[in-house]
């Protein structure tokens, strides 16, 4: 018997299962350590805006609310920070509990209603069509750190109404508000709440205006 016959290389087989258990056991080492590592918290903020005073004299018609449509740059749940003039950081720790567009139409309607500025508020995706429609665009919504002794939040909403029967899309009446609010800190905290104040003062100023804006009959 040739002695070296007993070095020869093991069966092509015995390699293959070989491979397949050290990959088993290198997948397994992983898996372990993914599982030992904290899993990433996210912090959700959901704005809930103070109801503006009660209008004076109601008018006797009713309007539906559209979509208050946000730009494109903090249309996503994330916050926003603005560094400079062009850039700008999303937070992926801290968003919005539903997308901004959602939430901004969603205060709309309830503050119109809160205030008993129209004779029926009806609130975004109803099938009623009411006798006006409100939409809004908010060009800003995001917190401003440019000045990083004077951090703000900055909101800026412009709303549109128009006879919610009209044929071509006729818009009788727009304006814009802007609000920015100081923050003590830095702190995703401190921007939601900079943000919630921000929009509440907008809301309130956009129930007064239109409470008292003269509407074609």
């Amino acid at each position: 018997m040739n002695p070296s016959s007993h070095s020869a290389a093991p069966p092509a087989r015995v390699t293959r299962v070989l491979a397949v258990i050290a990959a088993i056991v290198m997948a397994s080492a992983l898996a372990a350590c993914s599982l030992s590592r904290p899993a990433v918290a996210k912090r959700t903020f959901l704005l809930e805006p103070s109801p503006p005073p009660m209008a004076s004299v109601q008018k006797l018609v009713s309007v539906r609310v559209g979509l208050v449509s946000v730009a494109a740059p903090y249309r996503s749940k994330a916050f926003v920070y603005r560094q400079d003039e062009i850039k700008f950081d999303a937070d992926f720790y801290s968003e919005f509990f539903v997308a901004p567009t959602a939430m901004l139409s969603e205060a709309t309607a309830r503050a119109l209603g809160a205030a008993n500025v129209f004779r029926r508020t009806i609130p975004p995706g109803a099938t009623d069509a009411g006798d006006y429609v409100l939409d809004g665009f908010a060009s800003e919504f995001y917190g401003d750190l440019r000045d990083a002794a004077k951090p703000v939040a900055a909101v800026a909403i412009t709303f549109y109404l128009s006879p919610a029967n009209s044929i071509v899309p006729t818009v009788i009446w727009s304006r814009e508000y802007r609000q920015r609010i100081p923050v003590a800190e830095p702190t995703p905290d401190a921007f939601a709440r900079a943000l919630n104040a921000g929009l509440s003062a907008i809301l309130a100023d956009l129930a007064r205006d239109l409470a008292a804006a003269e509407l074609p009959k």
